[in-house]
């Protein structure tokens, strides 16, 4: 029962180059934060397009905004104690 993590990326996102591309992107954003979520849940990422083209700091904060909605993502404090 830990974090578990699934990307997927259609062939509308492009070539399989720009496919592997968009999962890399999002695979290692997930692990360089993975530290700021909690649970024991599975996250399935969809890698769109824009991906490909975004700024890294952009794809990070897409990232936590969207662990926050799920309610995932760890307060400031929680971080802390932690």
């Amino acid at each position: 029962g830990t974090l578990r993590l699934g990307v997927v990326a259609s062939r509308k996102t492009g070539n399989a180059v720009v496919r592997n591309r968009a999962r890399r992107r999002l695979r290692e954003a997930f692990r360089l934060n993975r530290h700021r979520f909690h649970g024991q849940t599975d996250i399935v990422l969809i890698a769109r397009r824009t991906i490909v083209g975004a700024k890294w700091k952009e794809i990070e904060e897409d990232l936590l905004k969207l662990a926050e909605a799920a309610g995932i993502l760890l307060s400031s404090d929680e971080r802390i104690q932690a």
